[in-house]
């Protein structure tokens, strides 16, 4: 498995087509996803292609092939294009993808390309603390025990990208993240008491920012709308919404309607039965207290 939603692996999701899983070229799908990024936040700016063309000086041609995923764009185009269309720093940041990242599986890059952006993310996990509210030591018992096993470098190289992943949490304030996390996550004490004791501290610091919200689900529940499993949901600039489901060793991405509906209703469902957000600050400090 993945270890977080962003391991190592070789395929990538493909987008638009309910999730289907397929093998393909990492620089293309790169491009790809980043043409993506420019062209919503050109459409977002109301601009034409031939208008943005002239406002960041290159060809009406240059622009249509970085938005297909054609070309690579020019040294100083991700900053230019960045400044006119007001973007946040999401174009800069979406032009650090199109070398290698190593620690980021391939097909999850595209879901990760996305965060950059959101204006909302959901993520309910049953199976492990999300690499987002991971602590070093967290991540990296799962990365010791991994199999087949990791070498020093891949679990170095996985460690560094989670750890750059997390600046999401406070480097995009007006990002609202919403986590559902299952109690026994913490009852496990994966990597022993101390490492769970530092997790938990870790998530309370976290759950004060005014960006995040964490709910606990307990282990006592008699209705739970969570139990097909793991789920996140974001919200694109332009407010579509776009889900990501997880299993061992591949990611799917889902943008049907019919199926995003469903995934939202479970998702409105959890956080109605989850303990609220001072009653889950409450239970994680007794579960430190107790350790």
């Amino acid at each position: 498995m993945t270890h977080g939603t962003d391991g190592i692996d070789s395929t990538y999701g493909t987008f638009g087509n309910g999730g289907a899983i397929r093998p393909g070229s990492e620089p293309h799908y790169n491009l790809k996803m980043f043409g993506e990024v420019v062209k919503t936040f050109r459409k977002r700016a109301r601009l034409t292609q031939e208008e943005f063309a002239t406002l960041v000086r290159y060809s009406l041609e240059t622009i249509a092939s970085i938005e297909q995923g054609r070309r690579l764009p020019p040294a100083d185009f991700p900053e230019r294009a960045d400044s006119l269309l007001d973007a946040f720093g999401v174009i800069l940041a979406a032009a650090k993808h199109l070398t290698r990242r190593k620690g980021l599986a391939s097909w999850f890059r595209q879901w990760a390309l996305l965060e950059l952006g959101a204006l909302s993310l959901y993520t309910y996990e049953c199976r492990l603390i999300p690499g987002l509210l991971q602590t070093p030591a967290y991540a990296r018992t799962l990365f010791t025990d991994q199999l087949p096993p990791l070498g020093d470098e891949q679990i170095e190289a996985q460690l560094t990208a989670r750890l750059e992943r997390q600046e999401l949490l406070r480097n995009r304030p007006n990002t609202a993240f919403t986590f559902i996390l299952e109690e026994h996550l913490f009852l496990r004490q994966l990597g022993g008491e101390e490492v769970t004791r530092e997790l938990i501290d870790h998530i309370l610091d976290l759950s004060e920012l005014r960006n995040v919200d964490i709910q606990i689900m307990p282990v006592v529940r008699h209705h739970h709308a969570g139990l097909d499993g793991p789920m996140q949901l974001l919200e694109t600039p332009d407010h579509q919404w776009l889900g990501y489901l997880e299993g061992q060793e591949h990611g799917q991405f889902i943008s049907d309607p019919k199926m995003i509906s469903a995934l939202q209703m479970r998702c409105a469902s959890m956080r109605s039965q989850a303990l609220s957000l001072d009653d889950s600050k409450g239970l994680m400090r007794r579960m430190r207290g107790a350790r």
